[in-house]
This record gives structure tokens, C-alpha cells and sequence, in this order.
């Protein structure tokens, strides 16, 4: 005899109904509570009743079917769903009497940039957006560059268990969506278009732990994917895969504001390029860095993988920073003391189409970038650079505010490392479009470094591939350069000591090493080399 025989057809659909009663999401239609999708008609209050009354129900699905529904702010509340069926769009009012001001308990930075959002919740648990539809936040209604004037499109403040699905979301008057204090979130699927104003970042992650961020296309006039820490909360825990990243500033970004710092973050499998087809409104047409990792107001940034990333058409592909610039996130509050930046992993990067800038790996004096790791790492740089740029001085710019051209052209094409410790280059190779009178690496003020398989392109009549000033305790094997009548290392400074080249071969260069008068005569030992043919 069948289970359903045993059972009996009634008694099936007792039970079938019970589940709808019990497991299924209830689901409330803002239609049904007056909102009209005719683009024209407000319906803020219509869309609020539905989730007010999804919310004394216990929860549930408050849905928006096909249409344009104009609305100003609306409230999320806790075990509510806020799901736009496909075809639907909800619009931003272009009226700023439309957006109530809420300042959050929480207090941070950002206060003096926002107060308004179109979608906004603060103190909720198990809250969602999500559907085929588009949200579009107007922004060309709020076209101007003041503060506390331009709505985000999304605000959700210390809440708990936030989803965000599926949408598209356009043209927001200032950030797309801005994550204040929040744990639990998980982001995927979404599509941003942010061209439209200032301040167009994508998606702002700030303060907030045990973040998941997956499948997602972001193209943005300023920073497309930012992790911030405007208050005394880190950004930790988050993982970022998948994903899609275009900006006129930076791709991917942890800072500007470092307050509480970052620890435990993930970029994975992830594409980087310029974006097409938006004209710059606030960054510039190639935009800024791929990848730029900053702390200048205090805090921490530590454990920090990133891996198989593709960049393409950046101006640096990577920039970090330790500055100090030291803002407090209140009025009233002390100075922050300098952050620290360490314990980072980069590998399996490719970068191609990158200006001519370089990459800067800088600390400050007394306050180094300790432990980075490059491994598996090829960029590929415009080129072009002069025999000047390659022996300009380079200012250290404390307090100025960071971003990969802070420094000007750098004096190496590739990568420049200033004030840092426990630097790690394995099998890095650095190339150029055309020729560059600068050396690929640069190294000053650095201490414990490793270079293993480097592979760099050279230049008739550059001075030398790698230059070390103020180098303590560095080890370079595995190389074999290719520039017969290059010098393939200049040691400057009578700081340097305690320089080993290793089992590199040295075949191909016209002479191993050149060195200032002040170093000293035993700062270089060579073990298991491979000698320069004679002429």
C-alpha cells in the first residue's frame, strides 16, 4: 500500500495546508495597499503600510509586482522581505522633503556626509531586499556636490541577518548602499550602475563583521567596492568572491576612513577593469587603483588574503598605504595614534594595461608595512618613464590624503616599497609596454626582504633593475635577468647591509652589482651564482 494511501488524500491536504499556514512566508502587496506603478503617483505611505502590517503579522514578503513606484523613504522592520517582482522599478522621489532625516544612535564619520536613504532600517534582525527588480535612487534629481543634501539608496544600521539579492540598482544621488555596524550580511547577485553624481561609490561595508559577498557587478564613478570603518568598530570577517568591479576611482578598497581597522577579509576570484560607456563625474576616465589597501586614521588592517584577481586598464593595480592622517571619527575625540598595516597575502594577479605610475607599498618612518607577501604575480605597465623620475625624491605626505598618484610617478615602474618589514616577492614578473629608464623595483627603508624569481623587463641605458636604499637583511635568488649591458643591482646608503644573492643567474646582465661610496665594502655576499659572460 502507497504512503498516501495509508494516509488518506484528506489527511494529505491537512497537512499540505498546514505547512502553507506555518512554513510559508506570508505575503503582503503593497498594491493591494494603495501603491500605484505609474511613475508618477508617491507611494511612500502605501508601501510603508504593507511592510508595517507584514511586520505585526510576524513577518513575511511585502512585493511589488511590474511597475514604477515613486517613493521617498521608506522603514524596513525585522522578519520582513521587501521583494521587487521583475519589471517592477522603485524610484527614488527628487524631492528632499521625501527623505525625513534619521540620525543613527550609532554614531560615525559618515553623519556628516548622509542622513536621508531611500530604504532605511536601523536595530533589525532577519531583513531582506531582493527580486529581479531595479532600484533607482533619481540621482540626477540631486545633481550637486553638498553634504546632507543627496539621499543614499539603501542605509541599514546595526542590524543582524541582512540579505541583499538579485536587484539592480542605478543612479544613486550619493553612495548606492551603505552597511553601517551590521553582522550577518550577505550581498549576491546584485547589478550597480553609479554614474550619475558625486561620491558614487557601489557598495560601502562599514564596521561590520561576518560579511559574505558573492556574484556581483559593480560599475561606479567613485569606489566600487569599499570596506570602511568610519567609528570605533572594524570591518572583520569578510569574504568577497566572484565579483565584477569597474570605477573611475578605486576598485576595490579598504579605507579611506580606517577607524576601527580591518582584520579577516577575502577578495577572490574576482575581474577588475575601466568601465565603459560612463563618462567620469568625480574620479578619472582610467580610474585609480585595482586594488588599494590604506589605513591613515588609526586602526588596524591585518589578515588579509587576496587571490586570482584579473585587472585590466587601472592606473596602479595596487596601492598600499600607512599614513596618518589621523581624523577622529567625532567631534571632541583625541587624535588617533598611527594604525598598522600586516599580515597580507596577494597571489595569482594578473594586471595588464596599467599606466605608467607603478605600485607603492609605504609606510612612514617608525611605522612600516610589515609582512606582505607577493606570489604568482604578473603586471604589465604603459612605460615610458624618465632617467629623472627614476632619481626624483619622493615626498612622505603624512596626512595628505591617500590614493596611488599621492606620490606622483614613481621612481620604479613596478613595484616601489618604502618604510616596511618582512617584504615577500616569489616569482613576480614585471614587464613593459615600452621602454622605462626606471629601475622594476625600488626598495628604501626596508627591512627583511625576500626576492625569489623575479623576472623584469630592462631598458637601454636604465641605470639598474633594482635599487636598494636603506636595505637591512635581504636575500635575492632565483633571478635571470636579461640586459646585457645592464648593471642588475645599485646599493645606496650606508644604512644597507647584509645583502645575499643566491643561486641567481647572472648570465644575462652586463654587471652584478654597482654600489655608492658610503656602503660599506661586506654589505653584499654572493653564494652559487651564475657569473656575467665575459666580453
Amino acid at each position: 500500500m502507497s504512503p498516501a494511501a495509508r494516509v488518506g488524500v484528506p489527511a494529505i491536504l491537512c497537512l499540505l495546508l498546514a505547512g502553507a499556514l506555518l512554513g510559508a512566508e506570508a505575503d503582503f502587496s503593497a498594491v493591494r495597499h494603495g501603491a500605484v506603478g505609474d511613475g508618477k503617483t508617491l507611494c511612500t505611505q502605501a508601501i510603508q503600510k504593507a511592510i508595517d502590517a507584514c511586520a505585526a503579522a510576524g513577518g513575511g514578503r511585502v512585493s511589488l509586482p511590474a511597475g514604477t513606484f515613486l517613493s521617498g523613504t521608506i522603514y524596513l522592520k525585522s522578519r520582513v522581505t521587501l521583494a521587487l517582482e521583475e519589471g517592477c522599478t522603485l524610484l527614488g522621489s527628487p524631492n528632499l522633503a521625501d527623505y525625513p532625516e534619521n540620525v543613527p544612535a550609532i554614531r560615525s564619520y559618515t553623519d556628516n556626509y548622509v542622513t536621508r536613504s531611500l530604504i532605511a532600517g536601523e536595530d533589525l534582525e532577519r531583513v531582506a531586499v531582493v527580486g529581479r527588480g531595479t532600484i533607482d535612487g533619481n540621482g540626477g534629481a540631486f545633481r550637486r556636490k553638498e553634504y546632507l543634501t543627496r539621499p543614499y539608496v539603501i542605509r541599514l544600521v546595526n542590524c543582524r541577518e541582512v540579505l541583499v539579492g538579485g536587484l539592480t540598482l542605478r543612479n544613486s544621488p550619493m553612495w548606492m548602499q551603505h552597511y553601517l555596524a551590521c553582522r550577518g550580511v550577505t550581498i549576491r547577485g546584485i547589478t550597480v550602475w553609479n554614474h550619475v553624481s558625486y561620491n558614487n561609490d557601489g557598495l560601502d561595508i562599514d564596521g561590520c563583521r561576518d560579511v559574505i559577498i558573492s556574484g556581483c557587478r559593480l560599475d561606479s564613478d567613485d569606489d566600487a567596492l569599499c570596506l570602511k570603518s568610519t567609528l570605533g568598530l572594524p570591518c572583520e570577517n569578510v569574504a568577497v568572491t566572484n565579483c565584477l568591479l569597474s570605477s573611475h576611482c578605486n576598485a576595490f578598497k579598504m579605507g579611506t576612513e580606517s577607524n576601527g581597522g580591518f582584520r579577516n577579509i577575502t577578495f577572490s576570484n574576482s575581474v577588475i577593469t575601466l568601465p565603459v560607456g560612463s563618462k567620469a563625474n568625480y574620479g578619472r576616465a582610467r580610474g585609480l587603483a585595482g586594488i588599494a589597501l590604506e589605513i591613515v586614521d588609526g586602526g588596524r588592517l591585518e589578515n588579509v588574503a587576496i587571490s586570482s584577481i584579473v585587472i585590466e586598464g587601472v592606473t596602479s593595480p595596487l596601492f598600499m598605504r600607512l599614513g596618518n592622517r589621523a581624523r577622529p571619527f567625532q567631534k571632541d575625540m583625541p587624535k588617533p595614534a598611527a594604525g598598522t598595516l600586516r599580515n597580507v597575502k596577494l597571489s595569482a594577479i594578473v594586471a595588464t594595461g596599467v599606466s605608467k605610475t607603478g605600485c607603492a607599498i609605504a609606510g612612514l618612518p617608525g611605522h612600516e608595512i610589515e609582512d606582505v607577501s607577493l606570489t604568482d604575480i604578473y603586471l604589465s605597465f604603459q612605460g615610458g618613464g624618465t632617467s629623472d623620475e627614476a632619481a626624483r625624491a619622493v615626498p612622505e605626505n603624512p596626512e595628505k590624503y591617500p590614493d596611488c598618484t599621492m606620490f606622483g610617478e614613481l621612481p620604479a615602474y613596478g613595484l616601489y616599497v618604502r618604510h616596511a618589514r618582512g617584504i615577500r616577492l616569489t616569482n613576480v614578473r614585471l614587464a613593459t609596454e615600452k621602454g622605462d629608464m626606471r629601475p622594476a623595483l625600488v626598495c628604501d627603508d626596508v627591512e627583511n626582504l625576500s626576492v625569489d624569481g623575479l623576472e623584469a623587463a630592462w631598458s637601454a641605458g636604465a641605470a639598474s633593475m633594482l635599487r636598494f636604499t636603506q636595505v637591512r637583511g635581504a636575500t635575492v635568488r632565483g633571478c635571470r635577468p636579461g640586459a646585457p649591458a645592464a648593471t642588475f643591482l645599485r646599493l645606496e646608503n650606508a644604512a644597507t647591509r647584509g645583502v645575499l644573492l643566491m643561486a641567481n643567474d647572472f648570465r644575462g646582465v652586463g654587471k652584478v652589482f654597482e654600489a655608492a661610496p658610503d656602503v660599506a665594502e661586506d654589505t653584499l655576499a654572493e653564494q652559487g651564482n651564475l657569473a656575467p659572460a665575459k666580453p
